[in-house]
């Protein structure tokens, strides 16, 4: 037994990757189930953000406050994700019918994206600063809020899409999630240490609540990819198009973070997406068949992390 959970803890990752796309094929390829698929998608809606929220309060709940603060990559990061995000919107604006629009706007949601709440846990698997990724989810996700509301409608417009409407739309998917579990752990460690410092002593339960967290994005990814009308050389393109986004932000934020000997907390920071947002956001305010970037993104960077994790493992056992 022993053998067996040190064999999960070590494949975590590939493992929840695996059992998301064979948990959507085997439900795809059992007509009997799909009478669920109703009460399946209230589940999993359910229980995904909950996931999601005791990872994010147990990781939050070991963190002080004053270890929160801004660093030097944080601005070089802002920029990149920001700055190309504008480069590629002003393209989309200028050229509306340019050819390939869906590939352009596959890489502006990739940019754009924030980072992945569940980037912390990886952080701190792999030794990273979680207090400077932190920081930084906190940064980027209102960096979001911005942008999105003030660019999507000039690229995308639809009737009675506002700055202030966009604005709270993308305020209602960041707070339950991040905002709120963050509150809530500083609350508990002021008013009631002893249950603080408990919480403190979880070891890797956030991580494993990640990887349930996990299977369940896989699983919708999969659907996502599998059911959509894109045509299979649009798909490969969106494919290939998020590949090359992932591998640039993941690299350029480890370059960025390596003159300041932060480069696993910056490389997560810019390279780990919150693919559900990004998934949501190309329904709600994009062409919606570009959702399947988030879809891809999600596959490609769950890759990385499990080959990061990998490295750390063996570097350990040297």
């Amino acid at each position: 037994m022993r053998h067996l959970l040190r064999f999960y803890k070590n494949w975590a990752l590939p493992i929840s990757i695996a059992m998301g796309i064979l948990i959507y094929l085997i439900y795809a390829n059992i007509p009997m189930l799909h009478t669920c698929g109703p009460m399946l998608n209230e589940i999993v809606g359910f229980l995904q953000p909950t996931l999601i929220f005791g990872m994010l309060f147990l990781t939050f709940c070991k963190l002080k406050p004053s270890e929160l603060k801004p660093c030097r990559w944080h601005i070089w990061d802002l920029l990149i994700q920001i700055g190309i995000y504008l480069i590629l919107a002003y393209i989309l604006i200028t050229f509306p019918h340019i050819p390939g629009r869906l590939l352009i706007e596959s890489a502006m949601i990739c940019f754009i994206c924030p980072t992945a709440c569940a980037a912390a846990v990886v952080c701190a698997k792999l030794g990273g600063n979680t207090a400077h990724l932190t920081s930084y989810i906190l940064l980027i996700n209102m960096a979001a809020a911005l942008f999105i509301p003030l660019i999507v409608p000039l690229v995308n417009p639809h009737e009675g899409q506002t700055f202030i409407s966009t604005f709270l739309l993308v305020l209602q998917r960041v707070f339950p999630t991040l905002i709120f579990p963050l509150l809530l752990a500083w609350l508990i460690r002021y008013t009631m240490p002893r249950l603080s410092r408990q919480l403190q002593k979880t070891g890797d339960l956030a991580f494993y609540l990640w990887t349930i967290a996990l299977t369940m994005a896989i699983a919708v990814t999969t659907r996502s990819i599998i059911n959509s009308d894109v045509s299979l050389l649009y798909q490969l393109g969106i494919a290939i198009t998020t590949l090359l986004c992932c591998w640039f932000q993941f690299t350029i934020g480890r370059r960025i973070g390596k003159r300041q000997d932060d480069q696993i907390a910056a490389g997560q920071a810019i390279g780990q997406k919150n693919t559900v947002f990004a998934i949501w956001m190309a329904y709600t305010f994009l062409t919606p068949v570009t959702a399947i970037a988030g879809g891809f993104y999600s596959v490609w960077h769950n890759i990385f992390n499990s080959y990061q994790l990998y490295k750390k493992r063996k570097e350990q056992q040297a």
